[in-house]
């Protein structure tokens, strides 16, 4: 039998949703062993004085299973 935990991260990228949830991915599994899983809950967007977007962010469960 297994016990998995899940934490919240929050992750931002000038460029994509995409890139900001490959960079808090890549966060968590440099922090964190044995991810199995990732659930994006939440898509936001910074904006700039014009209007323009200027930050994405996602927030992101992290499903890992910790050791025994």
């Amino acid at each position: 039998m297994s016990v998995a935990k899940v934490e919240e991260i929050t992750a931002t990228s000038s460029k994509s949703f995409e890139d900001a949830l490959h960079q808090g991915i890549a966060r968590a599994t440099a922090t964190l062993r044995n991810v199995k899983s990732a659930w994006v809950k939440e898509q936001h967007v910074r904006l700039d004085d014009s209007g323009k977007i200027s930050e994405y962010q996602v927030n992101v469960l992290i499903t890992f299973v910790l050791d025994d």
